[in-house]
């Protein structure tokens, strides 16, 4: 009896869902690579024309914060208000940002942290807030479909984006460095000139990489970079501190090496023409400066990075 029950356990088994045997990767072969990665040869851009010049880290002189719960008539705030939450896209794969704690299931980080800011401001409770999870390509498709009311996933503001959507004040200013497995001999961003170099798609640091590197190739998340680096499918990971930090903290045989070589400016992203949002979290960024909120993010996230820098100033073009 105990190998008639046996053996049916064995034949679920058998039945149940699973890879075919031709999708199988046999022993010692190649380890598959992340879906959707695709090698890149050349900068994305979002038009044919060259890329606008702007002032793009100037952004809307915020005005006094309404109280929480009584936004003005009419605006995008109160309609937020009467849904109930503010939706927010964030990330759930980079470690210290945007990321999904494996313990609790609730996603936590420095963004996340921001997001909880702006709907504190609105309803007085950061608890309404829905968040979305977007990857890095996704981030202005969603905001320009109003899937999300803002976007807050380590997004730099350029002059290019800016010609689709609206952002903020600069919230973090990061910078595009390197990560590696440790004693890999490659110092910094030089070093990759006959080397592979993973980076997600959609991100500017795509851009930044993809002409300094003898291959690019892209994939949706972070996270899919760090596999390949492990499985030896990549020499090196290349985006900004913030996200290599969180790399290196699951890994501690990788290491972020070199200075860095671009500046990233944080801006939260919101649907453009909606100006009044702009110039409300624009205020919540002020006020999270001023009484101590931002250090504190800081301090529980990116300690790591050193000591807290001065957080950025805001920049206003009216």
């Amino acid at each position: 009896m105990r190998r008639l029950a046996l053996a049916g356990v064995l034949l679920l088994g058998a039945c149940s869902a699973g890879p075919a045997p031709s999708e199988v990767v046999p022993r010692g072969g190649p380890a598959p690579e992340p879906a959707n990665a695709s090698t890149v040869t050349a900068a994305p851009s979002s038009s044919a024309a060259p890329a606008p010049s702007c002032d793009a880290t100037a952004s809307l002189r915020p005005g006094v914060l309404p109280p929480a719960g009584q936004m003005p008539a009419g605006s995008t705030m109160e309609r937020i208000l009467q849904r109930g939450r503010v939706i927010a896209g964030v990330d759930q794969n980079s470690y210290l940002m945007g990321f999904r704690n494996s313990f609790t299931g609730e996603i936590e980080g420095f963004d996340v942290d921001v997001a909880r800011q702006i709907a504190k401001a609105l309803f007085g409770d950061e608890k309404k807030v829905q968040f979305k999870v977007v990857t890095s390509a996704e981030r202005i498709p969603m905001l320009k479909s109003g899937a999300v009311d803002v976007v807050v996933r380590t997004m730099t503001i350029t002059c290019d984006r800016l010609k689709e959507v609206d952002f903020s004040q600069v919230y973090y200013q990061a910078g595009q460095r390197v990560l590696v497995r440790r004693n890999s001999g490659i110092g910094g961003v030089e070093g990759l000139a006959d080397r592979k170099v993973c980076v997600a798609a959609g991100s500017t640091s795509l851009g930044n990489v993809v002409t300094r590197a003898k291959t690019t190739v892209s994939v949706p998340n972070w996270t899919d970079c760090l596999v390949m680096l492990q499985q030896g499918q990549t020499d090196a990971i290349s985006t900004d501190d913030t996200i290599l930090a969180g790399l290196a903290a699951q890994d501690p045989y990788t290491e972020v090496v070199g200075s860095r070589f671009t500046d990233e400016s944080y801006g939260v992203g919101i649907p453009k023409g909606q100006e009044d949002l702009v110039r409300f979290v624009n205020g919540v960024l002020e006020r999270m400066r001023a009484d101590g909120t931002w250090r504190g993010i800081y301090d529980r996230w990116l300690s790591r990075l050193g000591p807290a820098p001065t957080p950025p100033v805001g920049r206003y073009r009216d």
